[in-house]
């Protein structure tokens, strides 16, 4: 068995700022849905998109600017929101912050 699934870890410390840039880690990849970290430098963002699945995000550290639909949401360490499929969203960060990206595809 895989250290990933016996022990516990901290995925805050899991991920690294670079600077000026957005730095992903994949931690599960399935067909049925992926589980992703995310650290992003001050400034950094994601602009307007669409997926076609559900999407939770866990802010693990600092505070993202989230955008769902033109509604604007301020989520900060420790929060979590859903991104419903097919409505388009977008994220900045204004501080360099961190969040875990669960999607689901079924």
């Amino acid at each position: 068995m895989s250290n990933l699934f016996s022990n516990p870890r901290n995925y805050v410390d899991a991920i690294e700022y670079q600077s000026n840039a957005i730095v992903s880690k994949t931690i599960i990849q399935k067909a049925s849905g992926s589980i992703t970290l995310f650290a992003f430098d001050k400034g950094q963002s994601l602009s307007e998109h669409t997926a076609p699945y559900d999407a939770f995000v866990m802010v693990l550290d600092g505070v993202l600017a989230i955008s769902i639909g033109g509604k604007e949401n301020s989520v900060n360490a420790g929060e979590a929101i859903i991104m419903p499929a097919n409505v388009p969203h977008a994220l900045n960060a204004d501080k360099p912050s961190k969040m875990l990206l669960v999607m689901i595809k079924g």
